[in-house]
């Protein structure tokens, strides 16, 4: 295997944990216009606008990696189906969880159930990103797919 091609290989890796990453900075942009809303106003054009984003961008994640990445890596490491398993469960979690973010926003909720919707997609966003990075990491490093990132992983 040439040089080229191993560094396309480990990219899978870094892929995963640089959308991670920025995952993890939109939440707290979204937060931050939280914050940032007066309490008789929760529902603040910036904090529509990030959650919209920020909610968009998650479940565009979740479902390139629920249909392109988790049936990769399934088919090359049967081992691992059961991680993948419980990794789809927490997509469907969060799912559930992004839409009543998205609905308190959109019904203007106070400014604490707000924050609380954005602690608990926090909480398991979090979680599922640490055991998404240490049951997968070795095989993403491996993985040949013959895919664009962006569209394995989401536009972020």
């Amino acid at each position: 295997m040439g040089e080229g091609e191993k560094t396309r290989l480990v990219a899978w890796s870094r892929e995963l944990q640089a959308v991670h990453h920025r995952l993890r900075e939109a939440l707290t942009v979204t937060r931050q216009a939280l914050a940032a809303g007066e309490p008789a106003q929760p529902a603040t054009r910036d904090l529509l606008l990030f959650c919209h984003g920020f909610c968009a961008a998650l479940t565009a994640h979740h479902e390139g990696e629920d249909r392109d990445l988790f049936p990769a890596i399934a088919e090359r490491h049967p081992e691992l189906r059961e991680a993948l398993r419980h990794l789809r469960q927490d997509h469907s979690m969060i799912a559930h969880l992004l839409a009543g973010l998205q609905d308190a926003v959109a019904r203007a909720a106070p400014p604490e159930e707000l924050a609380r919707h954005l602690e608990g997609v926090a909480a398991i966003m979090e979680s599922h990103f640490r055991y998404e990075e240490r049951q997968l990491r070795t095989v993403l490093e491996t993985l040949a797919l013959d895919a664009a990132p962006e569209a394995v992983l989401g536009p972020l």
